[in-house]
């Protein structure tokens, strides 16, 4: 079993028992584990984090109608399938990690509609790496009780990231 087999048979017994779960009673009794799309080594981007291009905070909408704000860390360019892209990190004044909420050609085929979120690690050596094979939803993919930070529109990607979790087949609808 490898790392990312790891994480999500972890994730999913989470999801089934722990305390905390995004799932209610009747969705644990019902769940068989999240769906994935299959690893994918093309996803796993390691590139310079460049200054972005419009330094600063930037306020996000939430799944509630609520509104967090962020600081935009710097921007990250690669590409899908020869397709150029670029997507911004954030950063709170709560969390080292870097925040990327972010929608891609599957959003509301194949994945969650709203779209997903990522954690990458600071730089090392001016380098992050950005894993989308670790892309998850969000918890408000589970239950609308939840409010999620909705991905803002420079984080809305044209190619397809069939990587990470899909969409929850018992998620609610908003």
């Amino acid at each position: 079993m490898n790392d990312l087999d790891d994480f999500r048979t972890r994730k999913d017994e989470f999801y089934r028992r722990g305390d905390g779960s995004p799932l209610d009673r009747g969705q644990r009794k019902l769940f068989q584990g999240l769906a994935y799309f299959p690893e994918n080594p093309d996803l796993v981007v390691i590139a310079a984090l460049q200054d972005p291009d419009n330094p600063g905070e930037v306020t996000f909408d939430t799944s509630t109608g609520d509104r967090v704000t962020y600081r935009r860390a710097g921007t990250v360019d690669f590409t899908v399938d020869g397709e150029p892209a670029r997507i911004t990190l954030y950063q709170s004044d709560h969390d080292e990690q870097y925040f990327v909420p972010f929608r891609d050609s599957t959003s509301g085929h194949e994945s969650y509609p709203a779209g997903r979120y990522l954690e990458v690690d600071p730089p090392h050596d001016g380098h992050v790496v950005v894993d989308f094979n670790y892309a998850y939803n969000p918890y408000c993919a589970y239950s609308s009780h939840w409010s999620c930070p909705l991905p803002p529109v420079e984080n809305w990607l044209a190619v397809p990231i069939r990587a990470g979790e899909m969409d929850f087949a018992g998620r609610v609808e908003h």
